[in-house]
Order: C-alpha cells, then structure tokens, then sequence
C-alpha cells in the first residue's frame, strides 16, 4: 500500500470508503433475501404439492444466480484509487531499462498504418531513449509490414522531435492529427502551425507509402526466423533520441505449434534478453497507442516503490477506447470491469492481467517473489542452451554490449520453432500455453505465485483503442474470452481446488467469477423458457402478489437494479448507460456465453480443436455510422442470435397466450411475476428483433 504521510513518496493508495461501506450494507440485506428465497424453493419442493420440474429447474437457476452473486461481491469489499508522484522518481539517468513488445497477427484484419501509428507512440514515450527499446512481433512475416516499420523509423526522427518541442503528448500521429485530438495546444503560434502542417504533409505522405505497399498483404505461414534491428541507439551517439526499434518475425512451420500470442511474446522476452535486457517491459496491442507520455515513469512510480517492488509482478492501466458512440450499445467501455471490477480487486491482492497496457517485471515470469534465483538451477532444461539468454537472466540493466552480426543470428536461433523442445517456456517460466488467453491466465498463476499488481486509472487515458462496432465482432471477443476462462476454470487449475490454496478467498472468488460466468447462460436460459412456458399453461411458480414471499422476490429483483444503478452512476455513468448495459448483458449472456459453454464442451469431447479468433480492427464507414446512430449491426452476428430469437418467439407467443388464460381466469395476482418475467425479456430484446427485421427485408430486395 503507498504511503500518504510522507512527502516523497511514489504512490498514494486509498480505500474508496463511501462505495465500500455502501456495499457492504448492501450485501448484507440482499444475502438474507437470496437465503430466505432458496429456503423458500427448497422447502417447497421438499414439501411437495409444487409442479417438481419445473420447480426444480427455475430453483436451479436462482442458486447459479445466487453463487455468481456471491463470487461478484468480493469485487465489492475494499475498491482502492491509485495516484503517482511523478516529482519523486529518481533522475533519468537512475531509471531501469524498459522494452516496448507489441504484436501483429494479420495484416488483413490489423491495417498495417494502425499498426506503425502504435509503434511510433511507443517511440515516443517520455523516458530516457537509450534505456527504452520497442519490438514490433510480426506474426504474419509479411514483408509489407517490415517495410512500413523502416518507413515509420523515417518518419520518426521529424514526428519525435516535433512532439518534444511542442510538449504534444498524443505522440500517435493519427489521433493527433484527426478531430480527437486537434485541441491539444490552446496557444497556437505561427511557428508551431506551419510545423505542424508540413508534419501533416509529411504524415499523409507516409500513410499512403504503407498502404500502397501492405494492400493485399497476407500472412506468410511456413517461413524462417527474421530480426532486423531498425534502428540502434547504443553507444551514446542518440542525437536523435529515439529508442531501439527491433523488428521480429519468428519462424512459423505448418507442421509445428505456434502458440499464438503467447508464443510471440516468450519470443520477444528471448530475444529482447541479448539485445537490450531490460528489466521491465509493457506489453500493447498493435491498436492500442499511447495516449500519455508519462506512462512508464507513472508505472515506476510502483515498480520502484521499496515496499511493493519485492512482490509487485505487473502495473495494469484500463482499456480505454476513443471510438465509444454516445450511446455505446454493445457496452464497448466496459466499465463494468474497468471502473468497478479492477479497482475492487486492486484492494484485495492485484488485478487481472487483461493482455494489454501493462508494465511488467520480467522476473515475475520466471519464478516466485521469494525464490526468485529458483529458475537459475538446470539453467538449459529451463531456458534452452541459449549461453547469452541466460547470461541475460543475472545482468539485467547493465549497458548493453553492441550488437554484432554473431548476437543477431543468436537472436534468431531464440526465434525458432525448435529452441523451446525439452524445455520449461510455456509451462513454468514465460507466458503459459495452457490457455489462448495468455496473459490473463498468466496473471493468474502469477498470483497464486505469491505476485501482486496494481491497478491504475489516470484522469488522462494512458493507452487508448478501438472498439468494437458490430454485433459480431462484439459476440467473436466475448466467446473467446468466455470459452478461454470457462476452459481454465474446468481445468486442474481451476481458482476453487488450485487457486484457494494459494490466494486469499476474496481473491479465488474474483478469478472464479470470470471463469465461472459463462454458465450464467444455462440460468438466463431456463429462467427464460420455463417460467413463459408455465405462464401458458397457467402452471404458478412464483408466489401471489400478495403473498409477504413475493416481496422478498421483488425486493431481491429490485435490490439487483439498484446496486447496478449505484455503481453506475457513482462511476460517472448515466441512466442511459445502466439501461444499455442491463440490455447488452442479458443478450450477451443468450448468446456469447452460451455458444462460449458449448466450445468448451465440443473441445472437451474433442469435436474441435483451440484456435485463435483475431478480431477484425478494419474500419467500415457503413458499420461505423450505424454504430454512431445506435442502430445494432447483426451483419454476420445471426448464428449468435439464433438462441435469442427463439426465445423471444417463445416469450412472445406465451406472453400473449398467457395474457389470455389470466385474463378468462381473473387470476392476475397469481400469474404476475411470470408475466412480468416475460415482459421484461421482449424489452430487453426488443432491438434485436429490430435489427433483424430490416436485413430480412434487405435480403428479399435483393432477390
């Protein structure tokens, strides 16, 4: 925890007593009323004169309901804010060494100008150049896209100067140059406006190079290991400031495992270790840029703080995305997570690792906090025989030797498909490959290591990106990220049996709750179609309105709604935010999650095979406009909605019918709660319907 009595300290940490206290209360009376419900099913079913099935299904889905609630409040228990001193950090010249990895999949799905616009943010980080490097991981090896790294290289030593003249810290040429970010300077010179248009013309020229040269760029799938060293700042003789900037592109055979994400970045660790064998590294997305200059000294602030360093593995910063529409239909801020889960479980031992826009230790990949020197033992069945990387394990921050043709080649032996056999990368050292979600599952094991993290969320964005703006793209992240965690979650290391031993309780239930969520789908499933069912058949399972157990039904109903209310109007959050969220959740969960439930089951009974969804960053104007409208984009997204719009269907048809049997029967007192139930979910769903509608009519126009 920062210390906040003392001038010089790095870090202030604070408890955000008002939403803890709030929460707690809250947990308090809302426990009792889940409690007094399950006892009323139970006893009921017990009891009998109940109809048993469906009983017993919906009594099913109240105790997923509850259990996910439960996990959920850990989140809840000690949310902590963060601040940094940046005045109090050691001069430059004291400053450890930090590598820059970011990495590319596809040049067809990530444009390669998105790309090289992240690389120079990079670039231009406000930290000493000879001790930061940047290493761009080009898992297409596409040659369009080493040209665009030397070209970016080029345009970097007139845009980096420009920047640091004018103290301009949205150092991404293409967010400062749009309508997002013209406003920076309030005082514009003339001087600064002719550097500033001859820099445009100089951008707009590099721009339409890349493109020209990556239109048509695709991947290149059996090829040999290539690093190329762009640009050296060693040696003292940096007149241009501008840091290491390495391109890597490792050996892919079709016949071999790749890995994926997580083999690119133990490649990355491998071949940064003989080149520039920085101590810490951050870890981006090729679309998410730096926003903030300051961001590496800011994780500092952490990293070398004397009470936190022994045991601090990762500093993670928000997601934040400059492409939200006013009315973010597709809840593409997360804020959920990034404004509610994260600070919650900062309080409680360290966030998530959730895979970009974080500063980590590298030495928390190889070990534990307390054995630290444990990975030095069996040196080459742990790391390979790779004599300089392990070199570079003991050495780390110490000038760098200059790099001679004998390290590059070195650099691609470490790059090869065949360095890694017979050894530990992957399984107890490096980015582990027991899950695609490589970093959050890294994370994880770090945490049960003994490891901590901190969560920081600055009034400035440090990393911003883009978003999703379709339903389908939309339904592809989250199914991944279900599937993944739901994946681990049913694995030997699962938080329940793996994870409790080693966490704190609250913590477990934090990961359990990502892992776990996913079956919410089965909840949301049966509450959906049994209820309506029995609703048309006149079949009660709710107690009558007037009955003292319906208040407790409605009250936990209504606690839910104002608990969400609450978080999200206290994290700045409006009305019209709390209702788009509660729509979005309820369709993701019928379908992201559920189709995330069935991946898991087909790969476990090996019907399919884990692969990698990238999803696609190229801009659509049409997609883009309906986004902006608020109009939901199902364009390639009707397989998801397939479970959704059957049961809309069914609730529409027992909505109606049901309508009609309380109405002849006059028993609307008994019936209320399953009518309401349906109701309720043709509201929630009502877009969808709308957004189906138009492309059916579209299709037949067609014809």
């Amino acid at each position: 925890m920062g210390v906040t009595d003392r001038t010089n300290a790095l870090n202030t940490c604070s408890v955000q007593q008002p939403q803890a206290t709030a929460q707690r209360i809250h947990i308090l009376f809302h426990s009792t009323a889940v409690l007094a419900i399950l006892y009323y099913r139970l006893a009921s079913l017990i009891q009998g004169g109940v109809p048993t099935l469906p009983w017993a299904l919906v009594t099913t889905s109240e105790i997923i309901f509850s259990v996910i609630w439960v996990l959920t409040q850990a989140f809840r228990w000690r949310p902590v804010a963060r601040t940094v001193s940046l005045r109090n950090l050691p001069d430059d010249t004291d400053l450890p060494g930090v590598d820059v990895f970011i990495c590319t999949a596809d040049p067809s799905k990530e444009p390669t100008v998105e790309v090289m616009n992240t690389v120079l943010s990079a670039m231009g980080l406000d930290y000493p150049s000879s001790k930061l490097a940047v290493y761009l991981s080009d898992d297409a090896g596409a040659p369009s896209t080493l040209y665009a790294v030397k070209e970016a290289c080029a345009f970097a030593k007139r845009w980096l100067p420009f920047c640091r003249k004018y103290g301009i810290k949205s150092r991404c040429p293409e967010w400062f140059f749009s309508t997002y970010g013209h406003d920076e300077l309030l005082f514009r010179t003339l001087e600064f406006e002719a550097d500033e248009e001859n820099m445009k013309v100089a951008y707009e020229q590099f721009k339409e190079i890349v493109e020209r040269r990556a239109n048509g760029a695709s991947a290149i799938n059996d090829r040999r290991p290539l690093v190329e060293v762009i640009h050296d700042n060693q040696n003292g003789n940096n007149q241009d400031e501008m840091p290491l900037l390495v391109y890597v592109s490792r050996e892919k055979r079709p016949s071999l495992p790749h890995r994926f994400k997580a083999g690119a970045l133990n490649t990355l660790l491998r071949v940064s270790g003989v080149l520039s064998n920085a101590p810490y590294m951050l870890v981006l997305d090729c679309d998410m840029y730096c926003n903030e200059p300051t961001s590496a000294k800011q994780a500092m602030c952490f990293h070398l703080d004397q009470k936190l360093s022994s045991s601090l593995a990762f500093v993670q910063y928000p997601q934040i995305f400059y492409n939200i529409s006013q009315k973010d239909i597709y809840d593409g801020q997360a804020r959920s997570a990034y404004k509610t889960k994260y600070q919650g479980m900062d309080g409680i031992g360290g966030t998530v690792c959730s895979g970009t826009g974080y500063y980590m230790k590298k030495k928390a990949l190889y070990g534990s906090p307390n054995q630290q020197d444990e990975h030095l033992s069996h040196q080459e069945e742990t790391f390979g025989d790779s004599v300089k990387f392990i070199y570079s394990l003991t050495n780390q921050n110490c000038e760098r030797q200059h790099i001679t043709q004998t390290i590059l080649e070195e650099t691609e032996r470490l790059a090869s498909c065949s360095y890694e056999n017979n050894t530990k990368w992957g399984k107890q050292i490096g980015y582990s490959y027991e899950s695609l979600l490589e970093s959050s599952f890294t994370g994880y094991l770090l945490h049960t290591r003994g490891w901590k993290s901190v969560y920081l969320y600055p009034k400035r964005p440090c990393f911003l990106g883009s978003t999703t703006i379709d339903m389908k793209d939309a339904m592809v992240q989250l199914m991944k990220w279900s599937s993944g965690l739901l994946q681990v979650g049913l694995s030997r290391f699962n938080p329940i049996l793996y994870g409790s031993s080693r966490m704190s309780i609250l913590q477990t239930m934090c990961y359990a709750y990502f892992m776990y969520t996913p079956i919410l789908s089965i909840a949301f499933l049966l509450y959906g179609t049994i209820p309506p069912l029995c609703f048309l058949n006149g079949v009660q399972l709710y107690p009558t309105a007037s009955s003292p157990w319906f208040k407790v039904f409605a009250s936990v109903y209504v606690s839910s709604l104002l608990q969400h209310l609450y978080e999200v109007l206290s994290s700045d959050g409006s009305f019209a935010t709390w209702w788009n969220e509660q729509r979005i959740y309820f369709v993701k969960s019928i379908s992201a999650l559920l189709f995330g439930c069935v991946d898991v089951m087909m790969k476990s009974f090996g019907v399919m095979k884990a692969s990698f969804r990238l999803t696609n960053k190229v801009v659509d104007r049409e997609k883009l406009e309906n986004y902006e409208k608020g109009n939901f984009d199902l364009e390639g997204a009707k397989m998801f909605m397939i479970p959704l719009t059957l049961l809309v269907l069914l609730n529409l048809v027992c909505f109606v019918g049901g309508a009609k049997r309380v109405i002849s029967n006059n028993n609307v007192g008994e019936m209320f709660a399953q009518a309401f139930m349906s109701w309720t979910t043709l509201l929630l769903s009502y877009p969808i319907l709308k957004g189906l509608i138009p492309n059916k009519t579209t299709s037949k126009k067609r014809m």
